[in-house]
């Protein structure tokens, strides 16, 4: 299959935007770029209308099944709602210009192949299944009353894990199940209760034994980690990224530069769900809404001196604990931390196919996959353009429209 979209300006970044340009896609692959008439037999033509031609986005934080992980929702409702959830949550992301997806916790091996097979519109995948969490953590969902609220069934592992024996069990069991990488609850989070942001979850052993079992397969590891301490334990441990990050500071930054290690701050889900709140019915909201109020004041701060000292920030949404659909409004977010539109669209393109390993993935070039968008507007010159779906006038997924 053959097709050629005509009269299109195209944005890399850090590259002059090339102005006129016609682009031929066969199968899933861009095959030629020229700013002369492409002679071919096509099966569709596309008139770009003078509009700019993007790489498709790479959210680098998500949770493609999650729908607020409300524990009564959870309780409430029968197991399969946990998966259709996915369908909507997808057309969402994909509306929203985002072509591939790394989900930090929740999905599961059935909705890649479903992807793949084509059996309904959604981003391509990275998973790493479930999150490793230690007893009493950030994620351990059994809840004072007794009652276990993870959610668990036959090829889905329980990512509750203790010690150097546990959590070499538990990475292996999660690679198992399919995993691409491995997520680590490495501090207290928001969200769930009787944990705090500010400390550090998993002992140093610990977190060096996931690193090196996950290494023994090339796979990466990922932490979920607030707190300054459980940073500089990942850093030491030998993991990839850090997601949130909310109180780096200056030393830590510069040891994730010498490491390596990259920073997936997801900004707009604590400005979002501070800005709306939570349902009324949520019995833990006034303890969640205190936790964001601190987390709110010094993040923005925090991560702008990650990125002076050169941190590779990577962009990341944590949708699924917010709405799905507002994926591209973080790239604001990182202009406002003092990235420039250009670096800003590098963190959820090329510098993110480079994180994942995807060396044809992230540019609009010959040769590399066809996953594109179209917008009526140059995001270069006001970057809020990409955070209004209505913006994004196509979508194409392997040379295929998602989005029209």
């Amino acid at each position: 299959m053959q097709t050629l979209i005509e009269n299109v300006n195209i944005i890399n970044p850090f590259e002059e935007i090339q102005t006129s340009q016609n682009v031929l896609i066969r199968d899933n692959i861009i095959r030629e770029i020229s700013s002369s008439k492409i002679k071919a037999e096509t099966d569709n033509t596309i008139d770009g209308q003078d509009n700019y031609l993007l790489s498709g986005f790479i959210d680098c934080h998500t949770h493609i099944f999650a729908k607020g992980f409300h524990k009564e929702e959870n309780m409430a409702n029968p197991l399969g709602i946990h998966f259709y959830n996915a369908v909507p949550h997808s057309l969402q992301t994909i509306n929203a210009g985002v072509t591939t997806i790394r989900d930090c916790g929740s999905a599961d091996l059935s909705f890649k192949l479903a992807q793949k097979r084509k059996l309904f519109t959604a981003p391509k995948i990275h998973l790493s299944i479930t999150p490793l969490v230690m007893t009493g953590g950030h994620f351990d969902l059994f809840l004072p009353s007794g009652w276990d609220m993870e959610i668990i069934y036959p090829g889905f592992p329980k990512g509750r894990c203790d010690g150097v024996e546990e959590v070499l069990k538990k990475t292996r069991e999660v690679k198992r199940a399919g995993a691409d990488f491995i997520k680590v609850m490495a501090s207290g989070g928001v969200l769930t209760t009787n944990t705090s942001p500010e400390f550090a979850q998993f002992n140093k052993k610990e977190l060096k034994t996931i690193v090196k079992e996950a290494g023994a397969s090339d796979m990466k590891v990922s932490a979920h980690c607030h707190s300054l301490k459980g940073m500089n334990n990942c850093i030491k441990a030998g993991f990839s990224s850090i997601e949130h990050g909310t109180f780096i500071d200056r030393k830590t930054s510069r040891k994730m530069v010498k490491n390596g290690v990259s920073l997936v701050p997801t900004l707009l889900v604590h400005q979002f769900l501070y800005k709306n709140g939570f349902p009324v019915w949520d019995s833990y909201a006034a303890e969640k809404t205190a936790k964001l109020k601190e987390i709110v004041k010094v993040h923005k701060e925090n991560i702008s001196v990650a990125y002076e000292e050169g941190v590779n920030i990577l962009m990341g949404t944590d949708s699924g604990v917010i709405p799905h659909g507002h994926n591209l409004e973080e790239l604001i977010h990182l202009t406002d931390i003092g990235m420039s539109p250009e670096e800003a669209i590098a963190s959820g393109t090329v510098k993110a196919a480079e994180f994942m390993g995807m060396d044809n993935l992230g540019l609009v070039k010959e040769n590399y996959t066809a996953d594109l968008i179209l917008v009526n507007s140059n995001p270069l010159d006001d970057i809020a353009v990409l955070s209004d779906n209505d913006n994004i006038l196509r979508v194409m997924q392997d040379g295929a429209e998602v989005k029209n």
